[in-house]
């Protein structure tokens, strides 16, 4: 059946995640979306299973030195797949990006300005001709040589390091220092040193307090330190530190970014006063073109600077012809507002992807598949159009497009489309339907088909009444420009606005300290933990109380075990031979090493004695393997558990495992056990809560259950406020802020501001018209 030229990428007996042995054929060359609810295991279709495989044997074609330098996924668990063309993924996934990343860099843009000034900048009379290496801050040839090429550089002041003058050194005066033992040792340091520990701050003479705050020196003395009657404590050797030395390395060395936080609130950090914030060394910057010099183009929003070299005169054509060629489709995916310089690390996920994306247009590939994660999340409707185009683009340069979507619009417009479901996790996991999107309607156990065909309209909710207002601003921010707005008081606003426009600054603005906020809780996507010993468990504390219930059973008693005897995390109950983390690494010569279950536990990440106590029939590894949804029928009369479980089967999660690494937890994932561990907290004191665009990566139908939850934390008497893209949320909201009309610098204030009926009536307003579909 399957000839060399199978129009069908046809994947048998997938098994990944909770794929229940899969079959499904797919058409190549087209666009096909997959769709199901969150935890249904389309992502562990298309990525988990089909970019697997299409990675996995790519890698069996390189050679085996090189094979170890790649991070790899290990081979999908599937019978075969037949048919399929080599893969490229685009993921929401964030790297972690580093300040020197930007959007040149992530487009290679940066390449291509660099080479144009090289070779047709003007350079000053006489001075040599430069490589294009030379206008890269991140090259030693192009580098500031005062900031390094950062554009910014950290000081610090004795009022930073010292903000309360009439303490004195032993009442904590020099803030910056760390606490505990490092810091008394600073103090015993100095004192043996012969200052005054006991004086005030400001009593000191001034060449003493510059030394203790600012020298280089790093004297080491022999510390006797003061007796405690309790302690025999002996003489030791201690270096000396000075404040500006220590709050200087922590910034730069730590890999704690609480500490790092710490360290910065002791810094100020100005324009590099050398290159003025342009990162780059003078002999780069007196080199011009179109009388600019590089740091100014990079600094224009990407569809001005596409104006600039529309204009420019016949000798650079050639290298100006395909920059504005690799400009055009990021322009095209409503990203003409960022510039070259922008820092990757400031841009959101569905930017970056939508970045990476413009980047494939102009790489010319064909006969591939390409595998998206969402391009349509953190887009305005207004901009999901551009970005239906592009996938049309990308399947009539030859290629398959898969996308893992929610956004209607986009499922509409597909070619095919694989529906996943019918639920989540132990429920899910099957394929109800693979073909055209119409013939989804006859398909009776779908979640997607009601909200795909059903257009009858949402019921009209009565909107409610605010009860005062929390006014922010003036801000000046981003491209915020004296922006003043007010958020109303104990009802439910939406903020909206085309990518760029300025909702998420805006919201960032509101703080605790502004009065009627009382009580902030920002529930973000960031993940819950990056390491695999965070889980859902221990986030939410349930794994305290679940300790506990194990600690109290009459076997646990007899053998003296105490509640750390049931953690993975600490000597004792787990296995020693994984330290609790249920697989070890096998290191292969010339290969990549692998992960492989633990051979003493086998993934149960506890010891063979720790596992002989059960509590009604399961040990503990066998409770942390239980659904949230088993595991409430399982706890059903212990409240504590009961109860956090009850909250995360509220927000739609009862699929997880409560012993799921969060490693493995998506972004909505995760703001949604964010959400349940506040849920659980029950409140009476006002709560504002902020949400960034929380149904990011929902299925419609877990919006409804998310937006139930929200809607009942205002009919408790809380404010919620969220920046949304989905225009149902937006219709069924008591308040909207709109923000625009563009983005980057035609956006920056705010269009429209009411309830949902009057904002789909402005004129100037992008969402407008949106939002007027969405409303009953």
């Amino acid at each position: 059946m399957s000839s060399p030229h199978d129009p069908y990428v046809r994947v048998r007996g997938a098994r990944e995640h909770n794929l229940k042995g899969v079959d499904v054929d797919i058409p190549r060359d087209v666009v096909a979306v997959f769709t199901g609810v969150s935890g249904s295991g389309k992502s562990s279709l298309a990525f988990g299973t089909i970019y697997a495989e299409a990675q996995r044997r790519y890698f069996e074609s390189v050679a085996p030195y090189a094979r170890r330098l790649i991070h790899q996924v290990g081979a999908p668990k599937v019978g075969e797949i037949t048919g399929l063309p080599p893969a490229v993924s685009l993921e929401q996934r964030r790297s972690a990006p580093t300040s020197r990343s930007s959007v040149g860099t992530v487009t290679n843009l940066s390449n291509s300005l660099r080479m144009l000034f090289s070779r047709a900048g003007d350079h000053p009379p006489g001075a040599e001709r430069l490589d294009s290496d030379a206008f890269s801050p991140n090259t030693a040839a192009g580098a500031c040589p005062q900031c390094h090429g950062l554009g910014r550089v950290h000081r610090t002041t004795e009022e930073l390091l010292v903000p309360d003058p009439s303490l004195s050194i032993r009442e904590g005066a020099i803030a910056a220092w760390p606490g505990a033992w490092q810091g008394k040792n600073l103090r015993d340091i100095l004192d043996t040193l012969g200052y005054d520990v006991d004086r005030p701050w400001r009593e000191l003479p001034a060449e003493q307090r510059e030394w203790i705050l600012f020298t280089d020196e790093q004297p080491v003395v022999t510390v006797h330190p003061v007796r405690d009657a309790d302690r025999i404590q002996r003489p030791y050797q201690g270096a000396y530190t000075s404040a500006r030395r220590y709050v200087m390395k922590t910034f730069a060395d730590s890999k704690s970014p609480t500490l790092r936080a710490k360290a910065e609130r002791f810094l100020t950090s100005a324009p590099c006063p050398g290159c003025g914030g342009s990162r780059l060394r003078p002999e780069a910057l007196a080199v011009t073109f179109a009388g600019r010099t590089i740091a100014e183009l990079a600094a224009l929003p990407l569809a001005e600077l596409a104006d600039v070299l529309e204009a420019t005169d016949e000798p650079a054509r050639v290298l100006t012809e395909d920059l504005k060629a690799r400009i055009a489709p990021v322009v095209e995916l409503g990203l003409g507002y960022l510039s070259l310089d922008r820092a990757t690390p400031t841009l959101s996920a569905g930017e970056l992807q939508r970045l990476r994306l413009a980047t494939q247009l102009r790489s010319g590939l064909f006969g591939v598949v390409y595998v998206l994660d969402e391009p349509s999340a953190g887009l305005h409707p207004a901009d999901t159009e551009s970005l239906r185009t592009v996938l049309e683009r990308l399947k009539a340069a030859g290629n398959s497009v898969f996308v893992v979507e929610h956004h209607l619009d986009v499922v509409r417009g597909a070619d095919w489309i694989v529906d996943v479901g019918p639920r989540a996790g132990e429920h899910g996991g099957r394929v109800l339907y693979s073909g055209p999107v119409d013939g989804l309607a006859s398909v009776a156990g779908s979640a997607t088909a009601r909200f795909l065909f059903d257009g009858s309209p949402t019921a009209a909710r009565e909107v409610r009444r605010p009860r005062g207002q929390v006014k922010v601003g003036p801000v000046t921010r981003h491209n915020l420009r004296g922006v003043t707005a007010e958020f109303p008081l104990g009802v439910f606003t939406a903020v909206t606005g085309v990518s760029g426009s300025g909702k998420s600054t805006l919201i960032g603005e509101i703080t605790q300290e502004l009065p009627g906020v009382g009580r902030l809780v920002t529930v973000d996507q960031k993940p819950i933990g990056r390491t695999p010993r965070s889980n859902l468990a221990t986030y939410t504390g349930l794994f305290d109380v679940v300790r506990k219930v194990f600690a109290a059973t009459d076997a646990a008693r007899e053998r003296g075990y105490g509640v750390g005897r049931f953690s993975f995390n600490v000597a004792g109950g787990r296995c020693e031979t994984c330290q609790g983390e249920g697989f070890v690494s096998v290191e292969l010569l010339f290969l990549p090493s692998t992960y492989t279950p633990c051979p003493d536990c086998g993934g149960a990440r506890y010891n063979a004695e720790t596992l002989e106590v059960t509590y009604r029939g399961r040990n503990i590894a066998e409770v942390l393997d239980l659904t949230v949804e088993s595991a409430a029928e399982f706890f059903a009369d212990t409240p504590a558990v009961a109860r956090s479980l009850r909250t995360l089967l509220d927000v739609g999660l009862g699929y997880l495992r409560l012993g799921q690494p969060a490693t493995e937890l998506s972004g909505g994932e995760a703001q949604r056990i964010k959400l349940a561990s506040e849920l659980q907290r029950g409140r009476r004191a006002h709560t504002l809560y902020l949400l960034d665009e929380p149904t990011t990566g929902l299925h419609p139908a877990d919006v409804e259950v998310l937006m139930r939850q929200l809607h009942g934390l205002v009919d408790a008497g809380h404010t919620v406020i969220v920046v949304e893209h989905d225009m149902s949320v937006v219709a069924g909201a008591d308040w909207v802020i709109d923000l625009g009309p563009g983005g980057g610098a035609e956006g920056g204030r705010i269009v429209a501001a009411g309830p949902p009926a009057e904002v789909a009536r402005a004129g100037e307003s992008r969402t407008a018209p949106y939002l007027a579909r969405a409303l009953p």
